[in-house]
């Protein structure tokens, strides 16, 4: 069997095509996050420390191994002083706000009151609302609302 007759032959799989497309979002995950701390300028064994965990640990959250939205906060917060983590799910053309920054919301980390509504109406499917998570800066959003 060749190569191209093999991937075929796996690609057809039932299940296939959604697999793929959740190590494709692992891998953007890893990515982001990857790109994130270099940017910084910062080594896994300086962001372990920062964020006091093992530089393993770190390593396995580049890989988006198993992360929690506390894990994930306080790695971003490492990166980017000041900064923070957003979580808005879409659907279509429509964003919901499920966490916010603490500068941003004025409330600390909080979850839009519609979630749990959000999820059911959404089937909890990864299919049917897509999760994005993506860096803020608070200060910034701070100025823009002054304007």
């Amino acid at each position: 069997m060749s190569l191209k007759d093999w991937e075929k032959r796996i690609l057809a799989a039932e299940g296939a095509a959604e697999r793929i497309s959740e190590i494709e979002e692992e891998l953007r995950l890893a990515a982001g996050l990857t790109a994130l701390r270099e940017r910084a300028g910062l080594s896994q064994a300086e962001v372990a420390e920062r964020i006091g965990v093992s530089q393993p640990r770190v390593a396995a959250i580049e890989r988006s191994s198993n992360i929690t939205l506390d894990l994930l906060e306080r790695y971003v917060g490492a990166l980017l002083p000041g900064g923070g983590l957003e979580i808005v799910a879409v659907q279509g053309r429509r964003r919901f706000p499920l966490l916010t920054p603490p500068a941003v919301s004025g409330a600390g980390r909080v979850a839009a009151p519609a979630a749990g509504k959000l999820r059911k109406a959404a089937g909890a499917s990864r299919r049917s609302a897509g999760v994005t998570a993506r860096k803020v800066n608070p200060s910034a959003i701070a100025k823009k609302k002054a304007s």
